[in-house]
């Protein structure tokens, strides 16, 4: 077994079949970074799939069966949930679209398996989002920032409404009007994703972002967060995304097209090159060749390229000494891609001096 301890992830996505070569020492070790990044149940949907998975050792097979279980289980409830916010929503008559892990699994796309959540989220119209969230409010969600500062904070200048909580159930639900804050840097137009977006066959009252938009969807949120602790599941969704949609025709030029249009060709750039360099994604080299006029100059894109390969592993205990400096230098690139350098400086003078719950 070849891999490097802090790569056991990306080599069990990339190749499942060698996880038979494992020591006991490496599959304690995959173990742990896979639950830590997310993906412990999708190597176990990827091992069952292939037939592999009993041969796993008896202790490794039974963290990811039940970590396969879990997932399940969250699938269900995401779907039941998908169920209740329809309701919810069904007297206004509005688009919505899911989006993310919800969307991946209602429409049945290869990046749900194994998938996990944490909340559920939706893109509506600007325009319809005090009625979305007074519908969505006496159906029993409610704001879980109650904070004068921080609901003007996502009211003014966010993507979203305050996440929203469901008062019995305890879900969680992000209701966004656009893929980035209002003051970021990028400007993908909310309406050209809406007018794009493809109805979910099954699900009246719901639709996906459409193949490209849910690709460049993808990229974009990955490569503006600044918490990077599930950035390898993340991409890993990516790279299930492009295997799947890869081989329609056309895919990758509508793929370049649409992030012209849609201001995206930074994070397609990054996108598609961490995907091709760590997880081994079958990008044709003329749509790399093609995306890189939208790469930064050439040191800060090797610099860059240095951040996300050390940043994108799993666990802290395997982590290289340059990954807290990755990081943290993301973290702050995030911040910097959100919001202009006068009303970042405001917002984290306040946020320091606000006293904790």
């Amino acid at each position: 077994m070849s891999a490097a301890p802090a790569d056991l992830v990306r080599f069990s996505l990339r190749e499942p079949e060698r996880l038979c070569e494992f020591s006991p020492s490496s599959w304690e070790l995959l173990i742990r970074q896979a639950r830590s990044a997310g993906l412990l149940a999708r190597i176990a949907v990827l091992l069952e799939r292939r037939d592999l998975l009993a041969g796993v050792p008896p202790g490794p097979a039974a963290h990811l069966v039940a970590a396969r279980t879990l997932a399940t289980a969250q699938q269900d409830e995401v779907l039941r949930e998908v169920a209740h916010i329809g309701e919810a929503l069904r007297p206004l008559s509005t688009p919505v679209i899911l989006l993310k892990g919800t969307a991946y699994l209602l429409a049945g796309l290869p990046a749900s398996l194994g998938r996990t959540f944490s909340d559920v989220d939706v893109l509506v119209p600007r325009d319809r989002l005090a009625e979305a969230e007074a519908a969505l409010m006496l159906a029993g969600w409610a704001t879980t920032h109650p904070s004068a500062y921080d609901q003007r904070y996502y009211r003014r200048w966010m993507h979203q409404l305050p996440p929203l909580q469901h008062i019995r159930r305890q879900t969680v639900l992000d209701v966004h009007h656009a893929i980035l804050p209002d003051t970021a840097r990028l400007k993908p137009s909310s309406r050209r994703l809406l007018e794009a977006a493809e109805p979910l066959e099954g699900h009246p009252g719901f639709s996906t972002l459409s193949p490209p938009d849910l690709v460049l969807h993808s990229m974009t949120h990955l490569f503006h967060n600044e918490d990077l602790s599930r950035g390898l599941r993340d991409l890993s969704d990516l790279d299930l995304l492009m295997r799947h949609f890869g081989d329609r025709r056309g895919f990758w030029d509508q793929l370049l097209e649409r992030s012209r249009e849609l201001d995206l060709e930074r994070p397609l750039y990054y996108g598609l090159h961490q995907a091709h360099a760590i997880l081994g994604t079958p990008v044709p080299p003329s749509t790399l060749e093609r995306s890189k006029r939208a790469a930064p100059p050439w040191p800060l894109r090797s610099v860059m390229d240095r951040l996300w390969s050390n940043a994108l592993i799993p666990d802290r205990s395997s982590r290289r000494s340059m990954t807290p400096v990755a990081l943290f230098a993301l973290y702050v690139r995030a911040h910097w891609l959100r919001m202009p350098p006068g009303l970042l400086a405001r917002h984290l003078a306040v946020k320091a001096t606000m006293q904790p719950r």
